[in-house]
C-alpha cells in the first residue's frame, strides 16, 4: 500500500547526509515523498565562488538533489536560517531567524503542509538535533508539535549510531586525510547511542542516487584556499567503500516498544 513520507530538514543539504538513501528507497518503491526545509541556508560556509545570494543557490541545489532522488515536492517554509556563531544574528528585514520563530507557530505552519499532504510518516531528527546545529534542534522541537497538530501516525528522528560512524570515519581515513576542519572526536558527542536505535534501513542500493544528491550541493562542498569540506572529502571516497560507510540509514522512534527490536522499514506497522 502507497504511503507519503515528509522528511522535514533545516537547511538544504541535510536532507542529503541523513535521509536520502531512505527517500530514494521510499520513492523506488511507489510511495509519494515530500521534502520540506525551515530555511535556505544562507548562511552556510561557502567558497566566494557561491556566496553571492547563497540562500537561492542552495534551494537551487535542493531542487536538484530532489531530482536525483526522485522526490515528488520540495517545500521551504520561509524562514531564514539562525547560524552557527554563538549569537543568533538579528533577522533580516524579509523574515524571521527559525530561532526566533515560536515553536507553536513553525509547528502550526508544518502541520498545514502534512495534513495537506496527508503525511503517514514524519522525518526529523533526533534530540540532540544530530551534531547540535540549533536549527536542527529545532527541527526535532518543530517536528514532534506538529505531528501531534496534524495526526501524523509515526515520526522518525534521523540519527547516526555514534559507534557506527566513529567506525566508519576511521575507516575512511585509511584511505583519505579529512580536512583540518573535521574533527572526529566532535562525533564522540553527537547523534544517538545505539541502544536507543529503532530503524536501520538498508539504503546500499540507492547509494548512486545518495552520491548524487551530496554531489548537488555543490556549494557546500567549496572552500576558499583548496582545502575540502566534509561533504567533498565523503563525495573523494572511493565507490565500494562509500557504499559500505554510506549504505544504511538510522532512526529513533521514541513511541516505539524498545522491545519490539529493530525495523527495517520506515512504513513499519503503518
Amino acid at each position: 500500500m502507497p504511503h507519503t513520507l515528509l522528511a522535514f530538514h533545516a537547511h538544504p543539504d541535510d536532507e542529503a547526509l541523513l535521509t536520502s538513501g531512505t527517500l530514494a528507497r521510499a520513492v523506488a518503491e511507489g510511495h509519494r515523498v515530500v521534502i520540506a526545509v525551515a530555511t535556505d541556508g544562507e548562511l552556510g560556509l561557502t567558497s566566494t565562488d557561491f556566496a553571492e545570494d547563497l540562500g537561492h543557490r542552495r534551494l537551487d541545489e535542493l531542487h536538484a538533489s530532489a531530482r536525483a532522488l526522485g522526490v515528488h515536492r520540495v517545500e521551504w517554509l520561509g524562514w531564514a536560517d539562525s547560524g552557527m556563531g554563538p549569537e543568533t544574528l538579528p533577522d533580516p528585514p524579509d523574515r524571521r531567524r527559525f530561532l526566533a520563530v515560536p515553536v507553536e507557530e513553525a509547528a502550526q505552519t508544518l502541520a498545514e503542509l502534512l495534513r495537506e499532504e496527508d503525511v503517514d510518516v514524519l522525518l526529523t531528527y533526533d534530540r540532540h538535533g544530530g551534531y547540535g546545529h540549533r536549527d536542527h534542534v529545532r527541527v526535532h522541537e518543530v517536528g514532534a508539535r506538529a505531528a501531534e497538530l496534524a495526526g501524523t501516525p509515526k515520526v522518525l528522528q534521523a540519527t547516526v549510531p555514534r559507534d557506527e560512524l566513529l567506525r566508519g570515519i576511521r575507516l575512511a581515513g585509511k584511505v583519505y586525510r579529512f580536512p583540518p576542519e573535521f574533527d572526529p572526536t566532535s562525533f564522540e558527542r553527537a547523534y544517538s547511542p545505539r541502544s536507543e536505535i529503532t530503524h536501520r534501513i538498508s539504503v546500499r542500493r540507492y547509494a548512486a542516487a545518495k552520491r548524487a544528491s551530496m554531489r548537488a550541493h555543490a556549494s557546500q562542498a567549496a572552500v576558499d584556499g583548496g582545502a575540502d569540506r566534509t561533504l567533498a572529502a565523503f563525495l573523494r571516497i572511493p565507490r565500494p567503500l562509500y557504499d559500505l560507510v554510506f549504505g544504511r540509514e538510522w532512526y529513533v522512534d521514541a513511541a516505539r516498544d524498545p522491545r519490539a527490536g529493530i525495523a527495517r522499514d520506515v512504513f513499519d506497522g503503518l
